[in-house]
């Protein structure tokens, strides 16, 4: 099995790092889009939509509802003087709301959850919440501030990849080692507060390095950190929120896509909260 993760990420890897340096915006928008179908289509089974046909259908809305947001709004339109697209920002705001009413599903599940956890459409929804606005957080940081520096949302991207990858290693290890209280054992097991902690305390060392980076004043070195803990906190509800989703399901892992990892949705399901909440924040207090 570690074999099998190790192959499957020295594969992926070099892939998502030439997509997000080297693809040309619409392309790049194109690449995600097809990452966020995939992850649909596996979404569409932890709904509890068992027929192929159905989830390929579930898949394809999915693909046109980015379809309609890529045609909509070009590139050069996404950020204009500092500010995103209104319909994009309505997007983020749309994931802010979601990810707020996941935190409190998380928290009371398994009470309160009668009204959606046997309900396929509400589920399906959740799916839709979860998606659109992962990819439209992730072009969102792509393109800003691109007719300065080309490469800037790439920094963006690789940001928050580096914290919340931090975390989830730091989350790992102090779990394994100090991992006694249980984060939220009807919802994820092996989740433990003290992973969580631990993960938070690893991010920080690319949160620090990211202020240095970046250059920021002394006076919004404070609102950097606590953005960057807060994208790191949140990828934690990304991973719980999929996690009781699959719960409901009955099922381990989202799919069977890549080897050794389970499904597209195990690999991203922290980055569908962890982008959207950053670039939500990124909108009102960084760009």
């Amino acid at each position: 099995m570690l074999k099998q993760r190790v192959i499957t990420a020295l594969i992926l890897a070099p892939l998502a790092l030439f997509a997000i340096l080297f693809l040309p915006i619409e392309g790049f928008k194109l690449v995600v889009a097809g990452v966020i179908c995939l992850g649909a289509y596996e979404w569409a089974n932890m709904s509890g939509i068992t027929v192929r046909i159905f989830k390929g259908w579930f898949m394809v809305f999915i693909g046109f509802l980015c379809a309609i947001l890529v045609i909509s709004v070009d590139a050069e339109e996404i950020w204009q003087q500092g500010e995103l697209h209104p319909l994009f920002a309505f997007c983020l705001w749309m994931a802010a709301l979601w990810w707020t009413a996941s935190l409190f599903m998380i928290l009371a599940y398994p009470k309160y959850s009668s009204f959606w956890k046997d309900s396929i459409g509400i589920r399906a929804a959740f799916g839709v919440l979860t998606l659109i606005p992962t990819w439209v957080a992730i072009v969102s940081l792509r393109t800003s501030l691109y007719e300065v520096d080309p490469f800037y949302g790439a920094s963006l991207l690789f940001y928050v990849l580096g914290i919340v990858w931090a975390a989830d290693i730091g989350a790992f290890f102090v779990g394994v080692k100090f991992g006694k209280h249980k984060l939220r054992p009807n919802v994820s097991p092996g989740k433990s507060v003290e992973g969580l902690i631990g993960g938070i305390a690893a991010s920080f060392a690319i949160i620090a390095f990211a202020a240095m980076h970046y250059q920021f004043e002394p006076s919004r070195i404070g609102i950097h950190v606590v953005i960057g803990a807060i994208t790191v906190a949140v990828s934690a509800l990304g991973d719980l929120n999929e996690s009781m989703v699959k719960r409901c399901a009955g099922i381990k892992d989202s799919g069977k896509l890549l080897p050794g990892h389970g499904g597209v949705m195990d690999r991203i399901d922290s980055l569908t909260a962890a982008f959207p909440v950053f670039a939500f924040c990124y909108m009102l207090w960084m760009a």
